[in-house]
């Protein structure tokens, strides 16, 4: 990573503070059960073979379409698709939003109560893939393989969060897919304005929904 400044440091160490923070369940919730079934066709059937997978997440402020690097982070790509089935994106939230850092979403609902997951997975930071800006990255806590269902989206090139070493501090934030349109929204969704919601920070004060996720 770039040499910082003294001040850079301190800003990296209190965002990376603050991703890991348990107050917020951070980047990651505790996994807790089974999410609803989905209708509609199953996702989990283009993990295999070449072909791209995009999967569309249309929001209360527009619709994102994301595509998933299944040969570099197929672990957390299989992940992400099995939520995508189960339905457990629908009518949960964009409920973390940081102008000039990222927005994350996938585990609240919109009156902020936390939705139950699966077992969390292994972090693939590894992977070669990088923290720019709109890149598709899972959320975790402070321990290195605890992401399960949460995500986040960079609006900014974000190099302190990738991976760097295997000590606790180098692992980073696994990237496993890009936005390929709906840039758009995104940087609509990154300047709403945002407070506290009870012990929770930089919460949208209008809902940001994502009323539905499917595979394209």
């Amino acid at each position: 990573m770039p040499s910082q400044n003294p001040v850079r440091r301190l800003l990296a160490a209190a965002l990376l503070l603050a991703i890991a923070g348990a107050p917020f369940g951070a980047f990651a919730q505790q996994p807790k059960g089974k999410s609803e079934a989905a209708a509609g066709a199953s996702c989990s059937a283009n993990l295999k073979g070449s072909a791209p997978m995009k999967v569309k997440l249309t929001t209360s402020m527009g619709a994102i379409t994301v595509e998933l690097d299944k040969a570099k982070a197929p672990v957390s790509t299989e992940n992400f698709v099995k939520y995508v089935d189960s339905g457990h994106y629908n009518g949960t939230i964009f409920h973390r939003v940081i102008d000039g850092f990222m927005i994350q979403g996938g585990g609240f609902t919109k009156d902020m109560q936390q939705k139950p997951t699966q077992a969390a997975i292994k972090n693939e930071a590894a992977n070669g893939l990088k923290n720019d800006m709109y890149t598709l990255a899972m959320a975790r806590t402070g321990v290195r393989d605890s992401a399960t269902a949460q995500f986040f989206i960079n609006v900014k090139q974000n190099d302190f969060l990738n991976y760097r070493d295997e000590s606790p501090q180098g692992w980073g934030y696994a990237v496993f897919g890009k936005v390929v349109e709906g840039q758009d929204v995104v940087d609509k969704i990154r300047k709403v304005a945002t407070g506290n919601a009870g012990m929770h920070q930089n919460v949208p004060l209008e809902p940001v929904v994502i009323e539905k996720a499917e595979c394209l």
